[in-house]
């Protein structure tokens, strides 16, 4: 599974981040984890608002840090 962090790096990044990592050990669930900040590529994915989370080469969102609950639902619906 790769996951995708896409953003400038700002604490909202951060933040999205740190929760990624935190549902992936909960559900003991392993996967390559990409931060991509260069603003051309972010658009590339049609991505418009950030930070955004992708999953296996779909965004699942933008414009805002879903919670933990909401990345173990993402990730489980990516398997």
């Amino acid at each position: 599974m790769k996951i995708r962090i896409l953003g400038p790096g700002c604490s909202k990044c951060k933040h999205l981040s740190e929760n990624v990592k935190a549902a992936l050990k909960d559900l003991d669930i392993r996967a390559e984890i990409i931060k991509i900040t260069d603003r051309d590529i972010i658009a590339s994915y049609g991505v418009m608002f950030t930070p955004a989370l992708m999953i296996d080469e779909k965004v699942v969102v933008s414009g805002k840090v879903p919670t933990i609950d909401q990345i173990k639902n993402f990730l489980i619906s990516a398997k």
